[in-house]
């Protein structure tokens, strides 16, 4: 019988062809780190230019991440079933329509239905992204793949926020819609080409023309082709049924809770920071360079992390980034009045808090076999993203109410406590 795609890409080193497609991965992720911080970039502009109050605000900034999880709960298990590769050009179809239709907005409702549209394709595209870039990687290297992979997010908002805010120093807040639309669009194309479906998937699922897509795709990468497909012994109602199985219940629960509770946190930073900045009396151009300060911040842990990796245990790496993100993002409030200050304190914040969720990003790719992988990824981001859409509604709502910077900042500092203690009853494992 002939040896399964995963052991070949397994006992061999990365092809180029295989690389390539890890940097595609990286660039997608890296377009929708800004697509999903356009919001950021662009709500200083908005509030003035429309006089939205803090709560609505709010609201508005948490609409893309509540259908961001609608995307991952819904998008995730179809793309186990149909494939990553369609999925992600779905996905990536929704999100350039959204950014491009947000252009000619003109009044918050149809704001908020672009914004629900172009979540709904950043949650989708995010599983099966990450997926893709696991599984056209040998084992070994898995966890440092997601977490290179992950850096994208914060290195697409420092490189595309950079121009953002170049753009607002000129333009209205329309022209950061118009950059993520174009470049969502102009991925495309390198999806189409450049992407092929999992070998993992395709040799599981065995549709009838799996063998010739399978050998087509390890011709390109220089590896021996399969003069037949492995054999499935496995019972595929089984294994649609693993998610509910009482093991995978309380992992999911366990990461989803963890996930929730980090991104609440993260998420403080990324939705307000510029606001928050804007309000102190500095223009809508400098204030946005302070989340390009907290994604450099990102990028950097990001990157750290991803090394370490080699060398430390996965679990405990999370613990530690997740307290330094909860001091990190509780300093953020505390008084800081200066630009440098404030640059400062929201790299420190995006470091800590960017390094957690590439963690938990290669976590949760290890915890799920094969069948059920990008279901299970996309279930925990689902669940998790509830975090992320509630915490810029949280912190306006105290802010609308008169609570003050420093203690809001120290309030939503505790969702990365709670991750703590989600992943410490996960290590009992």
């Amino acid at each position: 019988m002939s040896e399964a795609p995963r052991g070949i890409l397994a006992n061999l080193p990365l092809s180029t062809r295989q690389v390539l497609i890890i940097v595609v991965c990286v660039l997608l992720i890296a377009i929708d780190g800004f697509d999903v911080l356009s919001i950021s970039f662009a709500a200083p502009g908005i509030a003035a230019q429309w006089g939205i109050e803090r709560a609505a605000l709010g609201l508005v900034l948490s609409l893309e991440l509540m259908a961001m999880a609608v995307g991952s709960f819904v998008l995730g298990p179809i793309a186990d079933r149909i494939g990553r590769r369609p999925i992600v050009l779905i996905s990536l179809s929704l999100v350039a329509i959204g950014m491009l239709a947000t252009t000619a907005v003109d009044s918050v409702l149809a704001l908020g239905i672009c914004r629900l549209l172009t979540g709904v394709g950043i949650g989708g595209m995010l599983p099966s992204v990450n997926v893709i870039a696991a599984e056209f990687t040998p084992q070994t290297h898995r966890s440092l793949t997601v977490t290179l992979v992950t850096t994208g997010y914060p290195l697409g908002a420092v490189v595309a926020g950079s121009i953002a805010s170049a753009l607002l120093a000129h333009y209205d807040w329309r022209s950061v819609f118009w950059l993520g639309g174009v470049l969502s669009l102009l991925c495309l194309p390198l999806v189409w080409f450049l992407i092929p479906e999992s070998l993992e998937f395709l040799a599981k699922k065995q549709p009838v023309d799996a063998l010739q897509k399978i050998n087509r795709a390890l011709a390109r990468f220089g590896h021996p082709l399969l003069a037949e497909l492995p054999r499935d012994t496995s019972d595929r109602a089984v294994s649609k049924r693993l998610l509910l199985e009482p093991r995978w219940i309380r992992t999911t629960v366990l990461l989803s809770v963890a996930y929730f509770g980090h991104v609440m946190t993260s998420y403080f930073i990324l939705k307000w920071g510029a606001k928050v900045v804007a309000d102190l009396g500095y223009p809508v151009s400098l204030a946005g360079s302070v989340l390009v300060w907290s994604n450099t911040g990102g990028l950097i842990g990001c990157l750290l992390f991803s090394v370490l990796t080699r060398k430390l245990r996965l679990h405990w790496m999370l613990i530690s980034v997740m307290l330094g993100s909860c001091v990190a993002v509780a300093a953020f409030g505390q008084g800081l009045t200066t630009m440098t200050q404030l640059s400062i304190s929201a790299a420190l914040a995006g470091f800590f808090t960017q390094a957690g969720i590439v963690g938990l990003y290669a976590l949760v790719v290890q915890a799920y076999p094969t069948e059920v992988r990008t279901g299970g990824f996309g279930l925990v981001m689902a669940i998790g993203r509830g975090g992320a859409a509630l915490s810029p509604i949280v912190a306006g709502l105290m802010f609308q109410g008169g609570i003050g910077l420093s203690m809001v900042a120290v309030a939503m500092s505790t969702g990365s406590l709670i991750a703590i203690a989600a992943l410490f009853l996960l290590a009992r494992r």
